[in-house]
């Protein structure tokens, strides 16, 4: 309470030691944030205002006083200045927003302002006892404690500063268009003034720890504040281990003051792992704040995510036993503990060895891996190509009107046959029959040309052109839609995540394509070997080296499209496949692994000419011209028969004559449709070798063999 005040004698009137006597009296009282009789606070000055006891009031001397006793006066009323500040600050500061952090940091300033007020204590006892008692003497005694008042004030300040406790407040009103700010805050449980302000407006956890240990580094040469901020540190940072404990060694975060280098989205749930097409839970579940970083731990902060997230995983499945409570006694408690850095490090080898150990042998990764193979990359695909002859029909329909129950049945079927890969496969439950509503080609341009997948797993723009004119006024077919789908248990969704498994569909529905133009091609073969219009040799010489020249274009197109998709199984799949296999019987990491894995899908994707825009296209113009005539074979045989009657076998003609006469307009159509077909297939033959040759140049080395298997190819004709 402020002392009261009574009728006294002007300073001036007063004998030097009365004066010293006077003022000692009064500082015992100011010490406290007290007025004396001389000393008083500044006109300025609200003793009321939460803003001025955060600066600290400033103190005005009565006149009269004699220089010599006023210079250590105003140096020691400067104490009470810091005293009344540093406690505004603790008062203040240990609310509960301002986080466990804050909390424990302002218990130690609390106790030391204790061992501040036993000092005044023992300084009032010797003013009272000792006759000797001078102003010289109180300094001297309070030299010591002045300096470690005025480090927690400078610290207080900085503190404040961050916070803006001590500055003028922002305009809300300013900001308030910052959704995006204020959306981000109320998700993560923190006040809507962060979102609004767009910064955080609370210095708490890793960044008060941050500004602790930049002022320890920077006063290092001072003896008396490195060990006040050693001893504030480590006071400040046991809640901070705790957490930092509780999450390296069990996965968990409590941290109600969102306080902690690691921030957890609750609202980001595994159930929906079979939905997520951006790997959402695996990089947004669960994220580092960053800035709020402590500096001892910058430089192992990706291993202090990676231990909880690697452990949040394994306690999910029940698959390991993550707690350590017989080792908690060994935790360290502060930063300067000898065992700090080998406890982060020890944390993460064992959360990544649980981890692996539950991917790679409780679930069967690698069995996972072959299963996926078998289903998408068509390896020893014996039962597929049964199943496509089974679904033939409904395959030859519409996509939308295809009747998914009855493909997945007949996939049922063909899984389950004896004898093939498949029925040994313990994991054919889980592959499933869908129809994708987009060409291949135009669904890839879309991804690279915008930004890749949305959430339902589509293109999230339209790309302005598509790859030929005609695909766009034609029909989806179910031999084109037609795509498997594939059921993956958590956790081996998180490496196979639902973006994997559509990098596996593009890559099936390129083979399938491949696949499904070279039995359209054969079957263009078996009709020129059986059929009688094309059978049958015509006496009309221009007629029959028409169809030498469709023979011709047919053998080239097989021979393209078999190059082809031996290029993209045996010479980029498989060996690329190997490489991964390798790499995982090597791995020592799960985050190494999920790389792998990735890098194997996205290698596949590029070697096989799927994520470059000018391959993609002159590849998706060659198939479907090759497509195109495949289907035109009945059409052609019909007009062959049209052309010459000879060819036609409901036509009798005698042996001997007469031979009618070639339908000249017919022909004529024959031969300007042929060209076309030609000239497409040259030009963009042409065009393809070109490109190939530039990126296999430029890009990756692997796609010489192309150029050199088409090259050969197509100087065989």
């Amino acid at each position: 309470m402020t002392r009261p005040l009574h009728v006294i004698d002007s300073l001036s009137s007063l004998p030097l030691d009365l004066q010293e006597a006077s003022i000692i009296e009064d500082l015992l009282y100011v010490f406290m944030g007290h007025e004396g009789n001389y000393i008083h606070y500044a006109g300025t000055y609200d003793p009321k205002s939460e803003q001025d006891t955060l600066k600290g009031p400033q103190w005005v001397i009565a006149d009269g006083l004699d220089p010599s006793l006023r210079d250590l006066c105003m140096g020691l009323c400067r104490m009470s200045t810091w005293y009344v500040s540093v406690s505004a600050f603790v008062e203040i500061h240990s609310r509960a927003e301002f986080g466990v952090v804050n909390h424990a940091l302002c218990a130690a300033i609390r106790k030391l302002l204790k061992e501040y007020l036993v000092l005044v204590a023992q300084l009032e006892h010797q003013f009272l006892t000792n006759p000797a008692f001078t102003l010289h003497t109180l300094h001297l005694h309070a030299l010591p404690t002045s300096h470690t008042l005025f480090h927690m004030y400078s610290l207080a300040h900085e503190v404040m500063k961050r916070n803006a406790t001590i500055e003028e407040e922002k305009d809300m009103m300013d900001d308030m268009d910052n959704i995006e700010g204020i959306l981000e805050a109320l998700k993560e449980g923190n006040d809507i003034t962060s979102g609004v302000l767009g910064k955080p407006t609370i210095c708490k956890g890793g960044a008060v720890l941050g500004l602790l240990s930049t002022r320890l580094s920077s006063l290092a040469g001072d003896p008396a504040a490195r060990k006040l901020l050693s001893h504030l540190l480590k006071e400040a940072s046991k809640p901070y281990m705790k957490m930092l404990n509780e999450w390296l060694h069990h996965g968990e975060i409590r941290d109600p003051h969102q306080e902690f280098l690691v921030k957890e989205q609750k609202s980001i749930k595994r159930e929906r792992l079979d939905e997520d097409y951006t790997d959402e839970y695996w990089e947004k579940r669960y994220t580092l704040r960053e800035g709020e970083v402590p500096p001892q731990l910058e430089s192992v902060k990706e291993k202090v995510l990676l231990a909880g997230k690697y452990l949040n995983v394994v306690r999910e499945c029940g698959g390991v036993d993550v707690s350590k409570t017989d080792e908690r006694d060994k935790w360290p408690m502060s930063f300067e503990h000898t065992n700090f850095l080998d406890n982060v490090n020890s944390a993460y080898a064992h959360a990544n060895s649980s981890l692996l150990e539950l991917l790679l042998t409780t679930h069967e990764l690698p069995a996972r891996l072959r299963s996926l193979k078998h289903y998408f990359f068509l390896d020893q695909s014996d039962f597929f190509t049964h199943f496509l002859a089974l679904a033939s029909h409904e395959l030859k329909k519409p996509a939308k009107n295809a009747n998914l129950v009855k493909l997945q049945s007949l996939l049922d079927i063909t899984l389950h046959s004896p004898g093939t890969i498949a029925a040994s496969d313990p994991f054919k439950e889980d592959v499933k029959v869908q129809m994708n509503k987009v060409w291949l080609t135009d669904w890839l341009m879309r991804v690279l040309s915008v930004k890749g997948l949305g959430e339902d797993g589509l293109p999230t723009s339209s790309f302005g052109q598509s790859t030929s004119d005609k695909k766009d006024q034609k029909e989806l077919a179910g031999f084109d839609a037609l795509q498997l789908d594939y059921t993956v248990p958590f956790p081996l969704s998180l490496v196979i995540s639902r973006q994997a498994v559509t990098k596996y569909q593009l890559l099936f529905r390129h083979l399938l394509s491949l696949k499904n133009v070279e039995q359209l091609l054969g079957d263009t073969w078996m009709a020129h070997m059986k059929d009688a219009q094309w059978s049958r040799f015509s006496k009309h010489r221009r007629l029959e080296i028409w169809k030498k020249r469709a023979w011709a274009l047919r053998s080239r197109m097989m021979s393209f499209i078999q190059q082809l998709a031996y290029f993209c199984t045996s010479e980029v799949i498989e060996p690329n496949w190997q490489g991964m296999r390798v790499k995982l019987e090597k791995v020592t990491t799960v985050d190494e692994l999920m790389k792998d894995h990735v890098d194997f899908l996205d290698t596949c994707l590029k070697e096989c000419m799927l994520t470059n825009h000018r391959l993609l296209k002159i590849q998706g113009k060659l198939i479907y011209g090759c497509t195109m005539f495949g289907q035109m074979t009945t059409y052609l045989a019909r007009s062959l028969a049209t052309a010459d009657p000879m060819l036609d076998p409901t036509q009798f003609i005698p042996k001997d004559g007469p031979f009618p006469e070639p339908n000249a307009a017919k022909m004529n159509s024959l031969e300007e449709l042929l060209q076309k077909h030609e000239e497409h297939f040259a030009r963009n033959t042409k065009i393809m070798m070109d490109a190939v040759s530039y990126y296999a140049g430029t890009e990756s080395a692997r796609l010489l063999s192309l150029v050199v298997r088409l090259d050969w190819e197509q100087a065989r004709y």
